[in-house]
C-alpha cells in the first residue's frame, strides 16, 4: 500500500500512467496475499464478462457506459482511491497471467480490457485524457486555423455524422489514417492525402489502438514467460490457481437440483428432446447411438445429469443400460461404475463434483472421436446447422445464431437457440448448461399451468 501511495504522489501508479487510469505497462512491486490473488481476479472478471455480454447483445454506447460504471462501482471501487487503484493493477496482471495461455483466451481478454479502458477513458476529464495521451507518446499535431478553413465544410459533414459540432473553436488532430482503423472503417472521420482529421471526442480511438497494441505484445511476452519459467516454478502454488481461474464460473451453483425436481429414467428421453442444451443433447444422442462415450464426454454429460436431478442409483442404471450393450455388464461394473459413484462424492476423496459451466466446456479441446465440448465452437458450420435444424431452428433465428458463432459469441448463440426453441426471451443469457435446463423446465411448467382449463 505504501508503494502505491508514494508512487501516486510522484504522479504515477507504478504501471505506466498518471491519474487513476493505469496503462499496465509493467507490473509494479506490490505485495498481496494469495486470497487477494484470486478474489481480485474474480471481481475484475465479473466486470469483463458483463462487458462481453453487453457488447454481444448490441447495447448502445451510452448503455455500455452505464453498464461499465455500475459494474466497476459494484466490483472494483473502494472508498479509498488508493485501494481501488491497487486492486485495479493487481487484478489486471493476475488475469493477464490467466488469459495469456491460449490464443482464444488472449483474444477475449484483449478485447474486453480494451473495451473497459475505452469506457473508463471517456469518463476522464480533458486534462487527464491529455496526460494519458502524453504517457502513450501520442504527440499528434492540432489542426491549424489556416488548414481548418480550407476543409471545414468536409469536417463539418463528417462531424455531423457522429453528433459532434464543428466550429472554429473545435479541436481536431491530424493523424496518419492507419492509426485510426476503427474510425476509417466506420467512416467517422474525413481523410485527405493519407491523414485522418480526428475530433477531440473521437480521440479515444487513437488511445485505444495504442493501448490494445501494448497489451497484445504484453500478453505474448507473458505467455512465453509462463511456458518457459512460471508454469514449472509455481506448479504447486500459483499454477493451480491460474488454471482454476481460467475456468471459473461466476453464476449460481448447479451442483444440486435446487430449482427443479429430481428427474427419473422414464422421463429422460422426453427431457433430452425438450430441455437439454445442444451440447448435452449431442452427447446424449451419441451415447444412445454408440452405447459409449470417452472419459470427458462421460464427465460432461454425467455431471450435468447429476445437477438436473438424476439420483445416483438411476445414474448407475442409466449408464449400465447403455454401456453394457457394448462392453458388457461385468466390464461396466469393473471399469466404469466407480467413476460414476466418484462424481457423486461416494468414492475416493468424497468430493461432490459440480457440473461443467459453459466457460469450461467452451475451453475444452476435443480430439477425433470425442463428443464433449461446445458445439457452437467445435462443430463445423454444416454440422452445426444440421444440429440446429434438428432442434427446429431455422430462418432468421438460424442466421442470427450463426452470426454470433462467427463472432465467437458462443454463449449468446446458445441463448438465441433457447429463445428460438422456446419462443421466449432469456434476458440473463445462458452461462451454464444446467441453467438452460432449469429455465426450460420453468418455461414448460408455466406454459402447462396456463394452458390448463380453470374450474
Amino acid at each position: 500500500m505504501e508503494i502505491v501511495r508514494s508512487q501516486r504522489r510522484n504522479g504515477s501508479d507504478g504501471s505506466g500512467s498518471s491519474a487513476s487510469l493505469p496503462l499496465y505497462k509493467s507490473a509494479p512491486s506490490l505485495e498481496f496475499r494469495l486470497e487477494e490473488f484470486g478474489q481480485y481476479a474474480i471481481d475484475r472478471l465479473r466486470v469483463l464478462q458483463a462487458i462481453s455480454d453487453g457488447l454481444s447483445r448490441g447495447k448502445k454506447p451510452e448503455e455500455m457506459e452505464n453498464l461499465v460504471s455500475e459494474q466497476w462501482r459494484a466490483n472494483m471501487k473502494h472508498q479509498d482511491a488508493d485501494k481501488t487503484l491497487r486492486k485495479d493493477i493487481i487484478s489486471h496482471f493476475v488475469l493477464r497471467l490467466v488469459y495469456c495461455r491460449e490464443e482464444e483466451m488472449r483474444r477475449w481478454f484483449l478485447s474486453m480490457e480494451t473495451a473497459l479502458f475505452r469506457y473508463r477513458f471517456r469518463l476522464q476529464n480533458a486534462e487527464a485524457q491529455k496526460s494519458i495521451m502524453n504517457e502513450l507518446q501520442l504527440q499528434y499535431n492540432v489542426l491549424g486555423n489556416a488548414e481548418y478553413e480550407t476543409i471545414k465544410d468536409k469536417l463539418t459533414e463528417a462531424a455531423r455524422s457522429v453528433n459532434f459540432t464543428s466550429n472554429p473553436e473545435a479541436v481536431f488532430y491530424k493523424v496518419p489514417f492507419e492509426d485510426v482503423p476503427e474510425l476509417v472503417a466506420s467512416r467517422r472521420v474525413f481523410i485527405l492525402k493519407g491523414f485522418a482529421f480526428v475530433p477531440r471526442n473521437q480521440v479515444v480511438s487513437l488511445v485505444c489502438t495504442i493501448f490494445r497494441s501494448n497489451i497484445s505484445k504484453a500478453l505474448a511476452l507473458t505467455n512465453r514467460k509462463w511456458r518457459a519459467m512460471i508454469q514449472d516454478q509455481e506448479k504447486d502454488r500459483i499454477a493451480p490457481m491460474v488454471e482454476a481461474l481460467g475456468n471459473v464460473y461466476l453464476g449460481p451453483d448447479y451442483s444440486k437440483p435446487k430449482d427443479c425436481a429430481e428427474i427419473s429414467l422414464k422421463d429422460i428421453n422426453q427431457l433430452a428432446s425438450t430441455s437439454f442444451p445442444l451440447c448435452m443433447r449431442h452427447l446424449f444422442g451419441k451415447l444412445r447411438e454408440d452405447h459409449h462415450l470417452k472419459h470427458q464426454g462421460r464427465m460432461q454429460l454425467g455431471l450435468f445429469l447429476k445437477g438436473v436431478g438424476l439420483k445416483l442409483e438411476d445414474a448407475l442404471a442409466f449408464w449400465r443400460a447403455e454401456f453394457s450393450q457394448k462392453v458388457g455388464a461385468e466390464r461396466f461394473d469393473k471399469e466404469y461404475a466407480y467413476s460414476i459413484r466418484h462424481n457423486y462424492g461416494k468414492e475416493g476423496k468424497r468430493t461432490d463434483y459440480t457440473p461443467y459451466s459453459c466457460q469450461k466446456i467452451i475451453m475444452s479441446t476435443p480430439s477425433t472421436g470425442d463428443h464433449h465440448g461446445c458445439p457452437y465452437r467445435h462443430f463445423s458450420e454444416e454440422n452445426l446447422r444440421a444440429a440446429l435444424n434438428k432442434m427446429g431452428v431455422g430462418g432468421r433465428a438460424m442466421d442470427d445464431i450463426m452470426d454470433k458463432v462467427r463472432n465467437r459469441h458462443y454463449q449468446l448463440a446458445c441463448t438465441l437457440t433457447f429463445e428460438a426453441t422456446h419462443g421466449t426471451s432469456c434476458e440473463t443469457g445462458i452461462n451454464h448448461p444446467n441453467q438452460y435446463f432449469v429455465e426450460s423446465r420453468k418455461f414448460f411448467e408455466s406454459k402447462n399451468k396456463h394452458s390448463q382449463p380453470t374450474a
